[in-house]
């Protein structure tokens, strides 16, 4: 018998979303992106959710679900998160201007469910990323959160 386990990956918009549904799904991926329009440097962006689906050898699965970043489509942040087991806030730890973007999602999802839930810092490879204690010290309800460093392009972090 199948066991499904169900979490979210939500953050900013450019936080790496996409790309980590994309290089961690065993199974497969359904991605909603569309073309975000003349002079943005990101040519995509998702639009309605990424899904994918990792089944284990014991019978386990895990569905990765993933929310559009823009607050355009913040609305389907409370359809994505009903019957998680928890999320992942993906943040860009180079991009200090989007830590208020992030502040944002973070109080709507704890508004919505009390669900554990994890920071995961990408792009920590660069060398404006800001560490990991600077980035607890820039965002507001994330102090008794874990935060990790995540390479969205790799499993091995």
């Amino acid at each position: 018998m199948e066991r499904v386990f169900k979490i979210v990956v939500t953050g900013p918009f450019n936080s790496g979303k996409t790309t980590f549904h994309q290089r961690h799904q065993r199974d497969h991926v359904v991605a909603t992106e569309r073309k975000t329009g003349s002079g943005r440097k990101k040519c995509n962006t998702t639009v309605a959710m990424d899904f994918g689906r990792i089944t284990f050898p014991d019978g386990y699965v895990l569905h990765l679900y993933g929310t559009p970043g823009q607050d355009r489509f913040d609305f389907m942040w409370e359809i994505l998160s009903e019957g998680m087991l928890g999320y992942v806030v993906l943040l860009d730890g180079s991009k200090r201007e989007t830590f208020s973007e992030a502040e944002g999602i973070v109080a709507a999802f704890r508004a919505m469910s009390d669900k554990p839930f994890v920071v995961a810092v990408t792009r920590a490879d660069r060398k404006d990323c800001l560490s990991l204690d600077k980035v607890r010290n820039n965002i507001d309800h994330i102090a008794d959160v874990d935060i990790v460093r995540c390479d969205a392009r790799s499993w091995a972090t």
